[in-house]
């Protein structure tokens, strides 16, 4: 798997070869003569930066050479990046509401809550373990992330659990209630479906969130199904034939971890506190988000006003 890197157009290096000048020079091609979106090479960027990352932590190589490099590309390129979008209050509930009372999709209630009560990143919400929830003092340990990845020897892709790269990463988050409720709603759901995790990545098993096989979720199924509950959730509220009816907008896992962070925006809370329960090791990604949605709070309120 790490013998070579194969980048388009450049042939083939040895892996402990590849530097970061090599990487920059790959995504400005992708850029600039193959004009690639930046939502494409948000994508690209992902499944490289965890596939290189292995071999880091397989001591292939030292240092992950695409670190940063995403964030240096859409600086240098001047990138006009559209803000990921939070779900509204509003948004929020019916989609909140859906799944609780949706007999179709009541399943999917759980995981979903879980990443609108924690903020936590999609792998780290899949590769949670009964073992990292304390329901006696109401905490959720983070210590590790689930990540799928295309092995690129031609036999697909499978999964492989990374460890956090710095303290920012490892952390403990308070688990509110309706989060408790959450967890503990999918453990009785299993014990009454006979459903148990049947799956082992790298020594790591008793994962909460499983299929109806018993094997781990990921980032792809949890998307496809969010597509399917956005649909039919909106066809549910447009039967009602309201006058201005909320639909749900087109989302994904992330919108849940922007979503929570919104809402602890609204609410005023320590953005330290903030940066700590997302697990932010750049204070600037976490006050950027702070600055974002506090200024469109304030034109709000301010819209709401007559002074004079």
């Amino acid at each position: 798997m790490y013998n070579t890197f194969v980048r388009p157009s450049f042939g083939r290096s040895r892996l402990t070869t590849v530097k970061k000048s090599d990487i920059k020079k790959f995504y400005n091609t992708l850029v600039d003569e193959r004009m690639l979106k930046v939502s494409t090479m948000d994508s690209i960027h992902n499944v490289l930066h965890q596939v290189l990352e292995l071999a880091v932590d397989d001591n292939f190589i030292r240092a992950n050479p695409t670190d940063n490099m995403l964030k240096e590309l859409k600086q240098a390129h001047n990138f006009d990046v559209e803000k990921r979008k939070a779900l509204t209050v509003q948004e929020q509930q019916l989609f909140i509401d859906f799944l609780k009372n949706s007999e179709q999709y009541n399943h999917w209630y759980p995981v979903f809550a879980v990443m609108l009560g924690t903020g936590m990143r999609v792998g780290e919400t899949v590769g949670l373990r009964w073992c990292d929830i304390d329901f006696d003092e109401n905490l959720i340990s983070v210590n590790h992330t689930l990540v799928y990845y295309n092995k690129g020897d031609g036999n697909g892709c499978s999964f492989a659990v990374n460890t956090p790269k710095s303290k920012a990463g490892e952390r403990t988050i308070p688990m509110i209630d309706t989060v408790k409720a959450a967890f503990l709603r999918e453990r009785e759901y299993q014990r009454e479906t006979g459903l148990s995790c049947k799956a082992e990545v790298d020594g790591y098993t008793d994962f909460v969130f499983v299929n109806r096989f018993g094997d781990v979720q990921y980032q792809g199924t949890l998307n496809k199904a969010l597509r399917r509950i956005i649909r039919d959730c909106n066809d549910e509220v447009l039967t009602k034939e309201q006058d201005e009816p909320i639909l749900l907008p087109p989302f994904s896992c992330h919108s849940l971890r922007h979503t929570f962070t919104t809402r602890l925006c609204e609410q005023g809370v320590n953005v330290k506190v903030i940066q700590d329960i997302l697990g932010h090791s750049d204070f600037s990604t976490t006050m950027n988000i702070y600055t974002d949605v506090t200024k469109d709070l304030k034109q709000r309120e301010f819209g709401n006003l007559n002074l004079i």
